[in-house]
């Protein structure tokens, strides 16, 4: 390292040169900040789709309804939906066991994965309570969504307020957060378990409220007693993690997975992270498009080794080594600022049927690119033009899918060759509100285009083929 460099200087450097996808990391050391680093083209202060992370936001709401007096974790599930109980001859036994306690902990008592036949429904607290209890809650870990929407949905009716207002007030606004997006059951009811979107430093100032004991600058957000609770095991999750995922089978707290050296977290898909370590007083606060959790685990030991004291990379490390790093293999450039490109302007290239519904195509070339728009058919908010330039990247704006819905969202786009075909170009689309990295890659074809659709990350589709032909 050169002189003044901190240790935690390295860690990009790693990330980027392993090619491990993180795409923003927060590191905060005794409530200051010793990294913040963003891959472009994220950046500080875009929303960031938190996945099951969200869960960890759900528990502090709960507690700060504890120390309102509004609920307890012994309280039954069942008191606080009498309109919504099923039939007596179709409850399960099991079911006026269930306690807030066990929604907390995962054990619910549910053996499988209820999710599928719970989000299929319009009433989802419904759906929950009429779903088959095979274990005595408390006796058996599940992890479960809609447990966790489950306590989103009691909050909202002790309180009276959807989730964000009630957190505003008590937990958002006293650590200078701006009102967040939290997506929506079809009733409306925030979803608890996934769905909310903040910046990775407001996820940072998350967990150092986490860190203090539920305090922020000296002021009380949720009771102390109610943090020990949920960053204790609760529940065993040991059964059936991978060796290799060690920091997945420590147990289980209230919605937080506990991990080595007295550490706890929340976590959610591809790698989002909020990291408590009390024993080294560090939080890490990470926004990854990891296509396995497997690689979470590898961002979880290189941090453990820079709090452990350990040197992250041999060599000396400079700002321009990151950023040569950073743009390497980012963004295309054109030679002479140009591309030929393999589809004529101004013409309607009709698409044949693909699992996105994209019906048509169309190019109009502008001083230093082209918009291409996108259609969808009539009614369908995703229809509309995006702007390309052959120098550089843009940022536009555009709707795609977060967590459950839809969302008008930023984009920045670019075109690079095909490394398949001399005459194909690539357009990319980063959606720096998530992880999702869309790629277009056009190529001729006799008499048409060949149009090939990838996604780096999905619970759907992650690609697909077909041909767009001249109108």
């Amino acid at each position: 390292m050169s002189v003044g460099q901190k240790k935690e200087d390295e860690l990009p450097l790693r990330i980027l040169r392993s090619g491990l996808e993180v795409n923003s990391l927060v590191l905060l050391r005794g409530g200051r900040t010793a990294l913040e680093w963003y891959r472009e083209p994220y950046r500080k202060g875009v929303p960031q789709l938190l996945y099951s992370l969200s869960k960890s936001v759900t528990s502090i709401a709960v507690g700060i309804a504890y120390d309102q007096g509004l609920l307890t974790p012994d309280d039954p599930v069942i008191g606080f939906f009498p309109d919504k109980m099923p039939l007596l001859a179709e409850r399960s036994e099991y079911l006026p066991e269930m306690k807030v306690r066990h929604l907390l902990s995962m054990t619910a008592g549910h053996e499988g994965d209820i999710y599928p036949a719970v989000v299929s429904q319009r009433d989802w607290a419904a759906a929950f309570l009429a779903q088959s209890i095979e274990r005595t809650p408390g006796t058996h870990y599940r992890y479960s969504t809609p447990s966790t929407y489950m306590l989103s949905a009691i909050v909202e009716r002790v309180s009276g307020l959807n989730l964000v207002d009630f957190l505003m007030p008590t937990l958002f606004g006293p650590l200078g957060i701006a009102k967040p997006v939290w997506e929506t059951c079809p009733l409306g009811v925030t979803a608890g378990g996934m769905g909310l979107s903040l910046p990775t430093e407001d996820v940072a100032k998350f967990g150092q409220m986490l860190l203090e004991g539920g305090t922020y600058r000296g002021r009380r957000i949720v009771s102390e007693s109610y943090i020990r609770a949920a960053t204790s095991e609760q529940s065993d999750n040991r059964s059936g993690v991978p060796a290799e995922r060690t920091d997945s089978a420590q147990g289980y707290g209230y919605q937080f997975h506990l991990c080595r050296f007295g550490a706890y977290r929340g976590d959610g898909s591809f790698g989002q992270l909020c990291l408590v370590s009390p024993g080294h007083d560090l939080v890490a606060a990470a926004n990854c498009a990891f296509p396995s959790m497997a690689k979470l685990q590898t961002l979880l030991n290189w941090i453990f080794e820079l709090a452990c004291g350990e040197e992250i990379v041999a060599g000396k490390t400079t700002g321009a080594d990151v950023r040569t790093a950073e743009a390497a293999g980012i963004y295309g450039t054109a030679e002479n600022g140009t591309f030929e490109l393999p589809f004529e302007p101004n013409v309607l290239y009709v698409v044949d049927d693909n699992p996105a519904g994209l019906r048509s195509l169309a190019l109009k070339p502008t001083a230093s690119g082209f918009d291409l728009t996108f259609d969808y058919g009539d009614g369908d908010e995703r229809s509309g033009k995006l702007p390309f330039d052959f120098a550089r990247a843009l940022e536009a704006e555009s709707v795609f899918v977060k967590d459950l819905m839809r969302h008008r969202q930023k984009v920045v786009t670019s075109v690079e060759p095909s490394s398949e075909d001399p005459a194909g170009r690539r357009l990319k689309l980063h959606y720096i509100e998530t992880p999702y990295v869309v790629t277009y890659t056009i190529r001729p074809a006799e008499e048409a285009l060949l149009v090939r659709f990838e996604i780096n990350v999905s619970f759907g589709y992650k690609s697909y083929e077909a041909y767009a032909r001249r109108s």
